[in-house]
């Protein structure tokens, strides 16, 4: 496997060379870049745009992996206004486009936010005939949609995820799994064997179930996963792409900090 990175948690005032100049520099084999509304990697960037992120990552030495958006919690699939709902299928066709220039195979989606307004079931039915329509544009690309599971309280158990996605019925959309967003309700292990061949890539973060809320997160090795029975895990489903760690980083000291990250998942995964 290889050890990655993604692009958040660097400081957000690096530019993407100096991003990945000290990914490349902590050990990581790979990097995570991410769309958003505006800055280095946007909406309605060309294939120019594209080429020059490509000719800045082989200046550094270091390899894209995927492409991750935050623009899913903005434009869920399943709200109830339609413009909304559609606003997040331009945003999954533009990431595939882009995703496409950048040779990468695929990009992650948030893809229903479950809420008092939104119910599981509508939030279930919306988002899966969203995802259903953007297969046909994803496999004409090569391109996988990644479902991350997050706290978005949906696709809580990995027997429902796996479901969902069989229902989608496309090896173009599968699951971007998240080792420590489980921790709170079940085992990554568990979730690992169930979801099988549908994982099309892993982030990594740790959690510490007695804080139990959004301040448990922490970095690898620092809270609960049990990390050799999930390398195992990864192992026995046969998963070889990257391992990318999605976790605060060091503020006072962000260097140092991409560095004990790179040497904790090379002491896993490597």
């Amino acid at each position: 496997m290889q050890i990655g990175i993604n692009r958040w948690t660097m400081p957000s005032d690096w530019d993407l060379g100096h991003c990945f100049k000290a990914a490349k520099s902590a050990g990581f084999d790979t990097i995570e870049i991410n769309l958003a509304e505006d800055g280095p990697v946007h909406r309605g960037m060309d294939i120019s745009d594209a080429h020059s992120i490509l000719r800045l990552a082989k200046e550094h030495g270091i390899h894209l992996s995927s492409l991750s958006t935050g623009l899913g919690w903005k434009y869920p699939l399943s709200s109830p206004d339609p413009g909304i709902r559609a606003e997040g299928t331009a945003v999954i066709r533009e990431m595939i486009q882009v995703a496409k220039w950048l040779g990468l195979d695929t990009i992650l989606n948030v893809p229903a936010l479950v809420s008092s307004d939104v119910a599981y079931d509508v939030a279930y039915q919306r988002s899966m005939e969203a995802l259903k329509e953007c297969s046909a544009y994803a496999e004409e690309h090569e391109v996988h949609i990644g479902v991350e599971n997050v706290w978005n309280k949906f696709l809580l158990s990995p027997l429902e995820f796996a479901g969902y996605l069989d229902q989608i019925d496309s090896k173009w959309v599968g699951a971007y799994f998240d080792i420590g967003n489980v921790l709170l309700y079940g085992y990554p292990e568990h979730w690992i064997k169930i979801l099988g061949n549908r994982i099309c890539k892993v982030h990594a973060k740790d959690f510490r179930t007695g804080i139990g809320n959004g301040n448990g997160f922490c970095n690898i090795w620092q809270g609960d996963v049990n990390w050799p029975r999930v390398r195992e895990a990864l192992d026995a489903i046969g998963y070889k792409g990257p391992v990318t760690a999605e976790v605060e980083g060091y503020r006072n000291s962000p260097d140092l900090g991409l560095k004990h990250i790179a040497d904790s998942l090379r002491s896993i995964f490597i």
